[in-house]
């Protein structure tokens, strides 16, 4: 993990101090609500439905278990006693009063963590794969230059107040885990025919009111010039992008717009960025740097490849849920003798993503005695544990069930993606966590859940699409209609990942449906793919053969409320 330097200690907690002032004099009344604004969300803080929402950065996902226990204790003691993690790593706390909003920023600082750029329009937090550093299939860890890219985009000057949000993805794998093709820059780490290291990148994508898939700008990018590269592309879209309208401020809606012109622009000013601006060399990436920053994420003190295979089979005939577990939360890992392991935040009577104070204690407890003090937050909304010992798997699970984390469920229909939704935010047309919770309980059997398969379901409120429904095999968008809450379904839907194949957005199976139809609508789909599925054929392998006539058609018989609408 990045350990902070003093110089980063120095500016986070300079940066809480700013916030201190800003905010006495905003409860003092010197400045307004619209003076103060742009303050609090360049911190992170939110006004949503029912009180202020804080989104704590947890860059590229790692978290160290120390972090972990002050989250805890903020969420104890200045909030309900809960907090919540994203799709893009980060954690939000839902129910802080913005009176102690500083006394927050000044205990997350102790800890090295903030809320810089988690929020406004600018360069948002730098995701990435879960299993970075440890995945099998990696071709280069791309933890380094996540961080790399953390330092050059937190707090740029230039880039403060892009025309709109602005989000990155990275991944160093075969296997894309990350989502790149969703993301407005997509970064892929790749090898040439000589062994050397670039990046492929992807402009221009993005969910929301329109999802559009990344297009491909440059295939090899060195990555010495990858910063330079990523100026050139912030630098045209925050000259050229429109701010006259939120809806068309995106910079997909610029890349589809301009087209070719878009790539031409990035190209020259790259080339101008080395050869006219001052010092425009000194933006390069150099072997020392990388080496400085790589060096953080060297594998921990006491990491040795362990000899002989894992072998589990004395434990499962006493313990079949043992065996689930295995198959479902524990991944496979580079070094021998390890795994990682899924804490599974999805369980019956908790929102998707949900943690108590109590939950996260656990979690680190975990952390310090199974995976070396180190906790991911997962593109999943689940957490990660990424140093566990092969003996100590058994133990794992024990304790994690006693946690109330050992649901084996990872991938399948109930590890179900989905946003807070209209119970907390303020732009949510309808809720989500009451769908998650009604899918959670339909889908309660195990043995039906594993008949299933692998099947990802994503809710969203809203068009902001924060539960990404575009790339849902399911998708369940909340819609408002005269005030009421109404569901659109969308099949077929990918993030990229080689389960579902290239990304690409779901396509809507007719007109929305009621609250209460959605559990029956999501059974009826199920049931046909069971139906019409050939053997070992998925779910959105079966979609994709047989079309969406059939499914259109399962959940048209199942509407109620909508019936007479729809008649």
């Amino acid at each position: 993990m990045y350990r902070y330097t003093a110089f980063d200690r120095r500016l986070v907690r300079e940066r809480a101090a700013q916030f201190r002032d800003q905010l006495a004099r905003h409860l003092r009344g010197e400045l307004d609500d619209d003076a103060f604004r742009p303050l609090r969300l360049q911190n992170g803080w939110y006004v949503q439905r029912h009180a202020p929402m804080l989104r704590v950065a947890v860059p590229y996902g790692e978290l160290a278990s120390r972090q972990l226990r002050m989250l805890a204790r903020i969420a104890r003691e200045f909030d309900r006693g809960y907090a919540h993690v994203t799709t893009r790593q980060n954690v939000q706390f839902n129910w802080i009063a913005l009176e102690r909003a500083a006394d927050v920023m000044d205990l997350l600082a102790e800890v090295d963590m903030h809320g810089i750029q988690t929020s406004g329009n600018c360069i948002r937090n730098i995701t990435t794969d879960a299993l970075a550093g440890i995945a099998p299939d990696e071709v280069v860890d791309p933890r380094p230059y996540a961080e790399i890219l953390r330092q050059w985009s937190t707090l740029h000057p230039e880039f403060a107040f892009l025309p709109r949000k602005f989000k990155v993805a990275i991944t160093g794998a075969r296997e894309d885990r990350a989502a790149t093709a969703w993301h407005d820059i997509g970064l892929r780490l790749v090898k040439n025919d000589a062994g050397e290291v670039g990046f492929e990148v992807h402009v221009g994508g993005g969910m929301g009111r329109t999802p559009v898939i990344a297009t491909l700008a440059n295939a090899f990018v060195p990555w010495q010039q990858i910063l330079v590269y990523l100026e050139a592309i912030v630098r045209v879209y925050n000259r050229f992008g429109r701010r006259d309208n939120a809806y068309k401020a995106r910079l997909k809606i610029f890349v589809r717009a301009e087209g070719r012109r878009f790539f031409d622009a990035v190209d020259d000013e790259f080339a101008k960025i080395l050869q006219r601006d001052v010092d425009g060399d000194a933006q390069l990436i150099t072997d020392a740097e990388l080496e400085r920053v790589a060096a953080h994420f060297a594998d921990p003190s006491g990491v040795r490849p362990a000899r002989g295979g894992f072998e589990p089979a004395r434990h499962l005939d006493a313990q079949a849920g043992f065996a689930r577990w295995l198959e479902r939360n524990v991944h496979g890992h580079r070094v021998s003798g390890y795994r990682a392991v899924t804490l599974s935040l999805k369980r019956a009577g908790q929102a998707p993503g949900d943690l108590t104070a109590e939950q996260m204690e656990a979690a680190a407890t975990l952390a310090d005695r199974y995976s070396l003090g180190e906790i991911r937050v997962t593109h999943t909304q689940n957490l990660l544990l990424p140093w566990v010992r092969e003996a100590d798997l058994y133990a794992v699970w024990q304790a994690a069930r006693a946690a109330g984390f050992a649901t084996p469920n990872v991938g399948l229909l109930t590890d179900l993606i989905a946003c807070p939704g209209g119970d907390y935010c303020a732009l949510a047309n309808a809720r989500s966590i009451p769908i998650a919770q009604a899918v959670a309980e339909r889908f309660a059997d195990l043995d039906e859940l594993y008949d299933i398969g692998d099947v990802a379901l994503h809710v969203s409120g809203c068009i902001n699409s924060c539960g990404h429904h575009h790339s849902g095999h399911i998708g369940v968008l909340g819609v408002d209609k005269d005030g009421q809450e109404w569901y659109q379904v969308t099949l077929g839907g990918s993030d990229g990942s080689s389960l579902a194949g290239a990304a690409v957005p779901g396509r809507v199976i007719g007109p929305a449906f009621a609250a209460d139809e959605v559990p029956d609508v999501i059974e009826a789909l199920v049931d046909t793919y069971r139906r019409e599925r050939v053997a070992g054929e998925l779910f959105i392998d079966t979609v994709r053969r047989i079309g969406l006539a059939p499914f259109r058609a399962a959940a048209d018989a199942v509407r109620c409320t909508t019936a007479q609408a729809t008649a």
